[in-house]
């Protein structure tokens, strides 16, 4: 029987097997307590073992970390803390963790020094209550779009195209890199790499994902992206997960619908399936932030959640943003460490949250962008010089959402690519689309992970994601 199912059970005096882990065991002359967890909640099942019936030297090996199998009765706990516990009848060693060499010992462990143990860390109560709230959140998000009717299509990894045109892509080939052929001008001949060109990791399934929105009406992508960005920040992976929906005949204004639906749906669904996760996880962001000013304390982790579902996000402009923060005090007293000086500027981390968290207190949705600072593919607004992009902003992330009405007009769209000097040639299917049965779309990307730290609270991306790719980093 699984643990959570075991604590929930009142079928006392039923014998039941349980497996799992040590977490800890202590003792006295006539009885030893083993706190035993198998990853299926974040409790542990207190086993009582009696030293008249199971020596005490057949114990000795079951340190914290071992695993273990025991058969037993359940009973109602006679202790604080649990309201079911198991008399143990018999018990089994499984593997042994040795003492001396186990490195998680029942103690605080710092989250730098669990990053270097990433193979051991899912034993930990905070990484195991992670793991599984973003497995609720990956499910959540497939039934989300699964209830709606969207179809979820699986876009490349190796791609030849660069969707966001920032040039910061992982290469992938097949070409000796100690010798590799040259063309007449000394470049290197990508004609004969493995697909005949040069290839890349994928930075979105965005384009793809158009090209079957444009049939099918309704589809998301949700798999792996990469970054070849220099950044060690605690912000920024190489290797994250995006959700990507992309939907025929909306406008900005249905994307932000589809947004903040989604969001509210996730978060909702977080409490209602993972409560006492959160619960742990709220303490835990309490005890991190005990020594730090009140007005600097995050808020509390569950009421953060019921604050985003409760209120209805607010819907401004860029132009009307940025008049907002150059007039605000933190601007004009020098507190933001990128003063906002002038319409046009690429909003940073420090101004969204301002936004959200000092001006108007819930989450924003910030669109009508200067297109200088946007991608090429956002449909163009009729003033030359903004287009309909999107941002979500959330307190305590900044932007937690980025989307966009498409640009569904074949010469417009064109002309943005020339102006950007991006290779027609790379970008003629998609170019394409635009010719037979154009319609207005738009769709948007939610990082996994940016969503994660948002409902642990976890202060560092690298904690959300069970491997995290950065910088110098490709262990386990």
């Amino acid at each position: 029987m699984e643990i959570k199912d075991a604590l929930a059970s009142q079928d006392f005096e039923k014998e039941i097997n349980v497996k799992g882990w040590v977490r800890t065991k202590r003792g006295s002359k006539n009885v030893a307590f083993i706190a035993l967890n198998d990853g299926s909640t974040i409790h542990n099942l207190q086993l009582v073992v009696d030293l008249e019936k199971i020596p005490e030297q057949q114990l000795a090996l079951m340190h914290t970390g071992a695993s273990i199998s025991a058969n037993g009765k359940l009973v109602a706990s006679a202790g604080s803390g649990q309201k079911v516990e198991m008399t143990v009848e018999q018990i089994e060693l499984l593997g042994e963790a040795n003492p001396d060499e186990y490195p998680l010992q029942p103690k605080k462990h710092s989250l730098e020094f669990l990053r270097e143990k990433a193979h051991l860390r899912f034993r930990t109560n905070t990484f195991s209550a992670i793991t599984r709230l973003r497995h609720a959140m990956i499910f959540g998000i497939h039934k989300f779009f699964n209830e709606k009717g969207f179809f979820n299509i699986h876009t490349p990894i190796i791609t030849g195209s660069d969707a966001e045109g920032a040039g910061e892509m992982f290469q992938v080939t097949t070409l000796d890199m100690g010798n590799p052929p040259h063309d007449e001008i000394g470049n290197i001949n990508y004609t004969e790499d493995f697909f005949g060109k040069m290839a890349n990791l994928t930075v979105s399934g965005q384009l793809e994902g158009e090209l079957a929105a444009l049939a099918m009406s309704k589809i998301y992508t949700f798999g792996p992206t990469f970054r070849a960005e220099n950044s060690n920040t605690s912000r920024h992976l190489a290797e994250f997960w995006m959700v990507e929906p992309e939907v025929a005949f909306f406008d900005i204004n249905d994307n932000m619908d589809l947004a903040e639906e989604m969001l509210k749906f996730l978060i909702q669904y977080a409490l209602d399936n993972c409560y006492d996760d959160l619960v742990f996880l709220g303490k835990r962001l309490e005890e991190e932030e005990k020594n730090k000013k009140v007005d600097e304390r995050s808020m509390d982790l569950i009421s953060k959640l019921k604050f985003v579902l409760e209120n209805s996000f607010e819907r401004i402009t860029y132009t009307e943003a940025i008049a907002i923060l150059r007039n605000s005090n933190h601007n004009k007293k020098g507190k933001f460490q990128y003063p906002v000086e002038g319409w046009g500027i690429d909003l940073q981390s420090e101004h969204e949250r301002y936004l959200v968290e000092k001006h108007f207190k819930k989450p924003v949705i910030l669109t009508d962008y200067p297109k200088e600072i946007k991608a090429f593919y956002m449909k163009q607004n009729d003033d030359g010089k903004t287009v309909r992009a999107m941002d979500v902003l959330f307190p305590g992330i900044g932007e937690i959402i980025g989307g966009s009405q498409r640009e569904e007009r074949y010469d417009k769209l064109l002309r943005r690519v020339e102006e950007m000097h991006i290779p027609i040639d790379s970008m003629w299917w998609y170019l394409e689309t635009r010719k037979f049965g154009t319609v207005p779309h738009a769709g948007f990307g939610l990082g996994l992970e940016r969503l994660m730290l948002f409902i642990t609270g976890m202060g560092n991306i690298r904690d959300v994601i069970p491997f995290p790719r950065t910088p110098k980093n490709l262990e386990f």
